[in-house]
């Protein structure tokens, strides 16, 4: 009791409520500090979605894009304001912070050759979300592979396929990133007609069929403009092939597409168009007629020269 009372003589009273009243208004300014920077990241997220949705995109999905980039950017502020904090708070403690920033500087070296990976991973994430490269909803092809966009985290995305296959991509990985469904998409057609057929005949019925869809209660909409025939594309080896384009709203342009083609089948056939399949012709001149079409048109097949003459029948 004697030792306890003895230290506590020995204090410096002063000193020592100085220095707590000194934490107590460091960690009252970080909390405001950190209340203060709501707002902004708020404004933030607010002015990001009205922005997606001036560009047509789903609210949503923009609303999802805002969260993840709010959420980044305040966790990092959260994480560097009380590092901060913590080490005034050790100096006014009378701890030397020189040697523990020297020990966090290599650790976090350390950290960093370690993590590499995972830090271009979060850092290629941020800027994906922040430019609005892709979104979830999407149609895309990342490094060759395509699917649609199920998730984007800050470390990864992630398409499934056609066939169901689930890809994961991180990342800092993404070296090509091609978006099918970024504000408008198209379908590209090419057609391939006989070359005795006139191509501006043909060019009428495509635009006849581009706009009896377009007035359909279910496909019109999904079209954005009308069909762009862009003309004679290539003389092929067995057809001329006419391009164009149809401009779709996102990721309808294979629905839009595939109703497209039924109907220009039905109505070349209709309007006696022919639509020209790879085929070959193989002629065989009067002179070297086969032998088993000798046999069949009841003709003597000529003798070789050089052969033995066969019996005569009797």
């Amino acid at each position: 009791m004697d030792t306890v009372t003895q230290v506590l003589e020995g204090m410096d009273w002063g000193v020592i409520v100085a220095s707590a009243l000194r934490i107590f208004i460091i960690l009252l300014v970080a909390r405001l500090l950190m209340a203060g920077l709501k707002r902004p990241f708020d404004r933030l997220e607010e002015h990001l979605v009205k922005r997606g949705e001036a560009q047509g995109q789903s609210p949503a999905e923009t609303a999802k894009r805002a969260q993840t980039l709010r959420r980044l950017l305040r966790q990092t502020a959260n994480v560097a304001v009380w590092v901060t904090v913590a080490l005034v708070v050790l100096r006014e403690l009378g701890v030397e912070i020189g040697p523990v920033l020297a020990s966090a500087g290599i650790l976090g070296l350390a950290v960093g050759f370690g993590a590499q990976n995972l830090v271009r991973d979060v850092i290629s994430g941020f800027f994906l979300i922040l430019e609005n490269q892709v979104r979830v909803g999407d149609v895309a092809v990342i490094n060759g592979t395509g699917g649609l966009v199920e998730q984007i985290n800050l470390r990864t995305v992630v398409l499934r396929d056609l066939t169901g296959t689930v890809h994961v991509f991180p990342n800092g990985t993404v070296n090509t990133l091609a978006n099918l469904t970024q504000q408008w998409s198209a379908y590209v057609f090419d057609i391939g007609v006989a070359y005795k057929e006139d191509t501006d005949r043909v060019v009428e019925t495509i635009r006849r069929v581009a706009a009896e869809l377009k007035a359909d209660d279910h496909f019109g909409p999904l079209m954005v403009e009308e069909v762009e025939v862009f003309g004679v594309d290539k003389f092929a080896d067995s057809a001329v092939v006419i391009k164009g384009r149809i401009r779709t709203k996102p990721i309808s342009q294979w629905e839009v597409g595939r109703e497209f083609n039924r109907r220009i089948k039905k109505a070349f056939d209709a309007e006696g168009i022919e639509i020209p399949f790879p085929h070959r012709s193989l002629y065989f001149g009067e002179a070297s007629r086969p032998f088993l079409a000798q046999l069949m048109n009841g003709a003597r097949p000529a003798a070789v020269p050089g052969d033995a003459p066969g019996p005569e029948a009797g």
